[in-house]
């Protein structure tokens, strides 16, 4: 069972158990809820997108992991003959969070332990 959601401009496909880096997040009790729920698939956990189908009502439970910054993105801009150089970095926060159930049409899938 897996679940399409988007978050921070992005689309990303969970599964229950999955970890994973998205945007920042605003901090709030440690749990999430994500409402926005693109697609899912109908099926077992190793189909291929047989089933897909977009839920009436869906919604996906993570909690926070960690948070913080991504690796240094140098940015270099350079113009030939007319001596121009700038460098700048950037680094880009993100929130870590763990899937824990998909709530899909009335049915609940966790993680197997």
């Amino acid at each position: 069972m897996y679940a399409v959601i988007r978050t921070g401009g992005k689309q990303y496909r969970v599964a229950p158990g999955d970890v994973l880096k998205v945007e920042k997040l605003a901090q709030e009790d440690g749990n999430i809820e994500f409402t926005e729920v693109l697609a899912a698939s109908v099926g077992g956990s190793n189909d291929d997108g047989k089933g897909l189908a977009k839920p009436n009502s869906a919604k996906v439970l993570a909690s926070i992991v960690s948070e913080g910054r991504a690796k240094k993105v140098l940015v270099f801009h350079f113009k030939r003959k007319k001596q121009y150089k700038k460098l700048q970095g950037h680094r880009q926060s993100y929130t870590e969070i763990r899937i824990h159930e998909i709530q899909v049409d009335g049915q609940s899938f966790t993680a197997a332990s």
